[in-house]
């Protein structure tokens, strides 16, 4: 084969500091603007972003050029300082360190996108930690 094809969809989850809950509705969208325009930046075009006062889930296509943990690490950076710089909240915006991520399958993506789109609904009946172990389970990271 002389060319190389690459197609990684991939959904990550990470959650501010300390699960503070500082992505109030007023914000959320120029976060999520933000967020969106630099993974575009970085080479991932992106699918969907949404998520709750206390976490994010992004759904893109991975650079091949570029490690997961080195776009995560970007844009939690990059995302963190736009918040601070912009005076969107009055405490220190801040991500946890930790970040969570899923390869998926062409064959999923509608079922992950939808997901990702019903997050406000989706919390109405499970919380962050439920839903965060609920994945750590179906992935079979337990204990790990």
């Amino acid at each position: 084969m002389s060319q190389s094809f690459t197609k990684l969809w991939i959904h990550v989850i990470w959650a501010t500091k300390n699960r503070q809950e500082l992505i109030d509705f007023s914000i959320e969208k120029d976060l999520y603007d933000f967020i969106w325009q630099e993974l575009t930046e970085l080479g991932c075009p992106v699918r969907i972003i949404n998520g709750m006062p206390d976490h994010v889930h992004v759904l893109f296509l991975q650079n091949p050029q570029k490690s997961i943990t080195d776009i995560v690490k970007q844009i939690k950076g990059s995302s963190s300082h736009f918040m601070n710089r912009g005076e969107f909240i009055l405490e220190k915006f801040a991500w946890q360190t930790g970040f969570a991520t899923f390869s998926v399958s062409e064959s999923q993506l509608d079922i992950v996108y939808n997901y990702i789109k019903n997050q406000k609904e989706h919390h109405l009946t499970k919380n962050t930690q439920d839903e965060f172990d609920g994945f750590i389970k179906r992935h079979g990271l337990e204990g790990k």
